[in-house]
């Protein structure tokens, strides 16, 4: 790294709002996401994501259950933001991401929220399903950057981005907290609603490494840069774990991965009886040992 840490404290005012200017352009016939809605949602018209001009948050605090190198002593300052751009089957967060539970919030009170996390001392700004609200956060990180933010930028997403959404992060964020949830993009459209999910996935997690590479922590463990990716596993090999491991190693032989056990039927899983029971060990086991090259994050 070069220049100041977190990297967007580097962007000049006119990089700002060049920035701002096509996010606000693609909010006009949204592109934002791979759904490609094409609604005008600056004057309040809404597509898959049910989100308009302005960003729905459901709740933010200082996070203490994320892995240890997002979570840190101090916790991760996590933006729980109102629906989502995919629709799974057994999300646990249902009354968020498919229910709408939040409230509209302005760019600066966004940005006041990002200013409060970090008066709490959390080590990051955690921005959870951020993938339908790309030019809302950028908008808001500007007010919060001229009003003190020095905090970096995690991105937590289902991987369900857009490579023009993620370009107009480069340089703005610093650690990707990426999803690769399924190799089978059917098993995508059935438990999540998304078409071309893997596809879509594996060129956004190659921008994300392109972006930042592999996860760099300090001498205290904490993530200051990088890629980690979050890989549940589902019963009955319906993630497709060996063929993601596989990808992800052609991407970087030592990306960061943290294979997920704690699968439970949420939701509407019990509908799908391939879906409706819990991880054995001998799954949790068996999937350690296809990504033990990996830089393996058990938290």
């Amino acid at each position: 790294m070069t220049g100041k840490y977190p990297s967007y404290l580097n962007l000049e005012d006119k990089d700002w709002k060049d920035r701002i200017e096509k996010a606000m352009e693609m909010l006009k016939s949204c592109k934002v996401c791979p759904h490609e809605c094409e609604v005008n949602r600056i004057n309040g018209e809404l597509g898959y994501c049910r989100t308009g001009r302005y960003a729905i948050v459901a709740d933010y605090f200082p996070h203490r259950g994320e892995e240890k190198p997002i979570r840190g002593k101090r916790g991760s300052g996590t933006v729980f933001f109102s629906y989502c751009n995919m629709r799974c089957v057994y999300c646990q967060n249902y009354t968020i991401s498919q229910l709408g539970e939040g409230k509209e919030v302005k760019p600066s009170e966004l940005a006041e929220i990002f200013l409060t996390l970090q008066r709490l001392g959390c080590h990051n700004i955690n921005l959870v399903s951020p993938s339908h609200v790309v030019p809302q956060i950028i908008e808001a990180l500007y007010i919060a950057a001229k009003s003190g933010l020095k905090i970096p930028i995690v991105y937590n997403t289902s991987s369900y981005d857009s490579l023009e959404s993620l370009r107009l992060l480069d340089g703005i964020v610093d650690i990707y907290l990426a999803d690769f949830k399924y190799s089978d993009s059917e098993k995508g459209r059935k438990y999540s609603k998304v078409k071309g999910y893997f596809e879509r996935a594996l060129e956004a997690i190659r921008e994300m490494h392109r972006q930042v590479g592999d996860l760099q922590v300090d001498g205290e463990g904490i993530a200051i840069r990088g890629v980690l990716i979050r890989h549940l596993l589902l019963p009955n090999g319906l993630a497709g774990t060996k063929e993601v491991i596989e990808k992800l190693k052609e991407i970087s032989p030592r990306i960061a991965i943290n294979i997920m056990d704690q699968y439970t039927p949420y939701y509407k899983a019990y509908d799908y009886p391939e879906l409706s029971r819990r991880i054995n060990y001998k799954e949790y086991e068996e999937a350690l040992t296809l990504a033990k090259d990996l830089q393996l994050i058990l938290d």
